[in-house]
This record gives C-alpha cells, structure tokens and sequence, in this order.
C-alpha cells in the first residue's frame, strides 16, 4: 500500500496556502512578509507568527521519539490531528469510520461534524477489539479505524495481535490514539511505524509532560500523509507560547519521568483503598493515569462528590461502562481527601 492512496484525491490536488516562513527556515534579519506589527508590545516575541512548520521542535521531538521531523505532525492538541485525518480521507456523506466503544468520544464527534458515517463495534468483554466483528463490518467506504491504547476510559492496553491483525487486513488507515501510553509500561506502537504504511499514532503533550492547557498533540505517520495534515491544517496552528513551553518540557523529561512513577504509585495506591469500600463493586485494572470503578449506585456517588467540590467524570452511560465513574489518578493530596470524602459518604456524613 502507498500512503498517499488513503487521501482523498481532491485533497491530494490542494495547491495548499503557503506564508513565506515555510520557505525561509533560518532568523531573518528582516521580517517584513506578514504584516504583523513589528514592535513588541508584549516583551515576549509575540509580534512575530510562529514558524507554521514548528521545524525547531520536530527536530527535538524526532531524536527523542527516534522519527524523523518528516513523520511528525504538531497540532491544537490530538483532535486536530484527528479532524485533519477525517477530513483528509472522508468523503462526507458518502465515506465512515469504525470505532470501539467504549472510547474516546471526540472521534464520533469530529465526524459526524464533517457529514462523516462511525460504524460501532463494541470492544469484548475484556474490553479487547473483536478482531472479527471488525473485520465483517468494514466495508469500501471505511476510510479509518480508531484504536485508543491505552484506552479511554478503561485504561486497559490494546493486544498487539488484534492491532496487527487490522494493519495487515484494513485496505485504509488504522489510528492509534496513545494519550496515555507514558503511564503504561508498553512500547506502544512507534517502534512499528515504518513498518506498516497505514498506521497513524496519536500522542500528547497533555497528560504526561503536564501540559494540557498549553494544547499540544502529536501524530506520527508516513511522512506523504504528515504532508497532507500540513497541507489541509490552519497556516499557524500552534502558537509561539505553546511551542516554547514544549522545548521546555522536553528539557526535564528526567522530573516527567520521575513524576510519571509518582502517580503510577498513587494509581496503585488508590485502586488498593477504593477496593476495600463496601459501595464499590469493582476496579477495573489500568496502566493509564486513571481508574475505572463500578459503583453500586454510581450517579448517587457522583452527586455526592460534586457537592464536596470534588468532580470525577460520570461513564455509566457508555457501552460496558454501566454503574461506572472514571476517577483520575491526582496529587497524594487529591487522592487522600477523595477517599477521606467516599469514607464518609459510607458513614452517612
């Protein structure tokens, strides 16, 4: 398969809009091609466009995630990474994808936006792809599959032979969102990239790194597709403030990598105390920064933390997720005044 035959072929005839940056890689001594104004009320070089191509932090993220800068996408966070996908591969009203709830819901969403078709197929009972229901539910205008692995908001990680099973059988481009794969103990799938041509991986800036208000995701792909995203996407999408608050973050990966094992001691923690209250049915095994728990009376529960101003997000309603509520792994503090305050909704305080 050729990258390029997953795109659209109007999207392929795009003569894409260009500033001058994209041609000029090195500091000009002279900006004068934007028509921005050139002094700097704010003191912090916020007079200036962004380089559109953030070519600077492509190449630090490409020694760091052994890629090259070309395989790199940089954008406002992983959903426009995922809406560029949709876009750049869906014939509205006419094409679809495939998900596996329960999942990360913006998927669903940014297509039906774009007029898009999602075919569901539930993952199992184990919260694994159904490999063959996926298989029988494509169809030639199936354009992509969404995968989440570590998923959301199970926080259970994909098997490997149900992915590679759909790389080597879907004739489109399989999505691998890992948001959460720093907090996993597993390679994910990057290692993998240059081996199959219709694999996309998603990652973030947002939940290891500490960074989710500066809005920063990251997808890897064949460097025609990553292309593409660069064609169709908004001329400056991530902004300078953001781009230097990355190459920040990328010089203390050694403190992320200590703090990732701080919560992951928390996570275990935590999942330990919630199994002992006689109003939890079940926690649910993770390797994301989160836990899924069932409750006996679970929208009871969520109302009564609500009210002591702690907010934990309510998934009852999702497919396999019944009686559920997905409780993030926070700070020592957190997690000791959560359960300090389910302790006392057991008491009737």
């Amino acid at each position: 398969m050729k990258p390029e035959q997953f795109i659209r072929p109007e999207i392929r005839r795009i003569v894409p809009y260009r500033s001058a940056r994209e041609a000029y890689a090195q500091e000009a001594a002279v900006w004068l091609d934007a028509n921005e104004n050139g002094y700097d009320l704010s003191g912090q070089g916020l007079h200036r466009y962004p380089d559109p191509l953030q070519r600077r932090l492509k190449q630090q993220i490409a020694r760091w995630k052994g890629v090259s800068p070309e395989q790199i996408f940089l954008g406002n966070g992983s959903d426009e990474a995922i809406d560029l996908l949709i876009r750049a591969t869906c014939r509205p009203f006419r094409d679809e994808i495939l998900i596996t709830p329960p999942t990360y819901g913006m998927y669903r969403v940014l297509a039906e936006i774009q007029g898009v078709g999602v075919q569901q197929v539930g993952l199992d009972h184990r919260f694994q792809p159904d490999v063959l229901r996926i298989v029988r539910s494509l169809s030639l205008t199936t354009r992509l599959i969404f995968l989440c692995s570590p998923n959301n908001p199970t926080g259970n990680v994909l098997e490997p032979k149900a992915v590679e099973t759909l790389l080597e059988t879907f004739a489109g481009l399989v999505v691998i969102d890992e948001a959460y794969i720093d907090f996993a103990d597993h390679p994910g799938w990057l290692g993998q990239l240059n081996r199959y041509p219709n694999l996309v991986i998603l990652q973030s800036f947002s939940k290891a790194p500490a960074m989710a208000g500066a809005r920063l995701g990251m997808a890897f792909a064949q460097a025609e597709i990553i292309a593409i995203l660069n064609t169709i996407k908004y001329p400056y999408n991530v902004n300078v403030l953001t781009l230097r608050a990355a190459e920040l973050a990328l010089q203390r990966r050694a403190e992320t990598r200590a703090v990732i094992e701080r919560i992951k001691q928390q996570r275990a923690w935590l999942e330990a105390e919630l199994r002992t209250l006689p109003h939890v049915i079940r926690v649910f095994p993770s390797r994301a920064n989160f836990l899924l728990v069932r409750f006996r009376q679970a929208e009871t529960v969520f109302r009564y933390l609500i009210r002591r101003g702690i907010v934990v997000r309510n998934r009852s309603h999702l497919p396999g997720c019944e009686g559920c509520l997905r409780i993030t792994v926070g700070t020592e503090k957190e997690n000791q005044l959560l359960m300090k305050t389910l302790r006392a909704m057991e008491v009737g305080e």
